[in-house]
């Protein structure tokens, strides 16, 4: 049985605390914190934990916590990783890993010291049985060499105080992960345009477009539209030499009525990804019982910091910004 603590105690955090405690069967939430301790307490009570700490460092230091989830706000990922790291507790942390590529690579540093992977990040699109499948039949070469992909990335809103930069950091993160996985190579330049915006948003950039050019000639656009004003909508196109892959979307039952046929959209993440979600954190725990994880690593977190960094930077210059990173440490390799 492996003993979590969780860190963050909003959305996500109580929807991780309820498939750890009830949905995995080797796994058991033993402390959670937050920065509003109230909630952390009601958090305590609606899925029985028996910890309840003030701070996240505390809760890493308790004895009894022998991994930790992270699931706090973006800019206080970097520290409590950190922090776990250096205790040399196994980590999952949602993404983004850091908001600064400095802070991804002081984590990767602390972790080479234990000559072991201890980190896992939340891109969660990786268990997704689509985006799975794709990737099987790219490795397998039957459809040749992928050549570029063509995605989109729709939300039906966004809350007060979402910005521009948001939407490469907070929105297109996934595809800037799931896409580097599924051509399997490093992004060499990348560039973000804003095109004609919606009237459904205000305040920030919508749509924008998010262009990458891979090490070996690979090509990506994906649509950013944050604010679609009809529901959630994930689409991917991987065209390969003899052939393309489309990702499918969610299951949904087709409706004939009133001379109209329609199918149900979903309108929330959670629910898009709930069985990608699920897949992921089982995985985490299996792995770590047996020996530690396997899933996106803190390099994987770097790539994702480092490429987003960039597209925000290119905002607004018309030209492609090349992407540098440092070189790859053995232990990611």
């Amino acid at each position: 049985m492996l003993k979590i603590g969780v860190i963050g105690c909003g959305a996500i955090g109580k929807k991780h605390i309820h498939r750890l405690q009830y949905l995995i069967p080797q796994s058991e939430v033993v402390a959670c914190a937050d920065y509003f301790v109230e909630a952390a307490q009601k958090v305590s009570e609606l899925y029985g934990v028996a910890g309840v700490y003030e701070t996240g460092e505390e809760l890493i230091h308790a004895p009894e916590v022998e991994a930790v989830v992270i699931t706090s706000s973006d800019d206080s990922h970097a520290k409590y990783v950190l922090e776990a790291v250096k205790l040399g507790k196994q980590v999952f942390c949602e993404k983004p890993l850091a908001v600064t590529a400095a802070d991804c690579e002081a984590i990767m540093e602390e972790e080479q010291k234990h000559n072991k992977k201890l980190v896992q990040v939340g891109f969660m699109r990786r268990y997704d049985p689509g985006y799975a499948e794709m990737k099987r039949v790219i490795d397998s070469g039957e459809l040749g060499a992928p050549l570029m992909i063509h995605a989109c990335h729709r939300n039906v809103a966004q809350g007060p105080g979402f910005k521009t930069e948001m939407g490469i950091t907070n929105v297109a993160i996934h595809e800037l992960d799931v896409c580097r996985w599924l051509l399997g190579a490093e992004y060499k330049n990348a560039q973000v345009l804003k095109v004609k915006q919606s009237s459904c948003s205000e305040g920030y950039d919508n749509p924008q477009i998010v262009l990458l050019e891979t090490e070996d000639g690979g090509r990506i656009d994906v649509e950013v539209q944050v604010a679609d004003g009809y529901g959630y909508d994930i689409q991917c196109q991987v065209v390969c030499e003899k052939g393309t892959l489309n990702l499918p979307d969610p299951m949904s039952v087709v409706k004939r009525t009133a001379a109209t046929r329609s199918t149900r959209l979903l309108t929330d993440w959670a629910d898009r990804f709930i069985e990608a979600y699920d897949i992921e954190m089982a995985d985490w725990v299996k792995k770590i019982i047996n020996g530690g994880p396997a899933g996106p690593s803190s390099w994987d977190g770097y790539a994702a910091c480092v490429a987003a960094d960039v597209l925000n930077r290119s905002r607004g210059t018309d030209r492609f910004l090349p992407v540098k990173m440092i070189d790859k440490p053995g232990l990611y390799k």
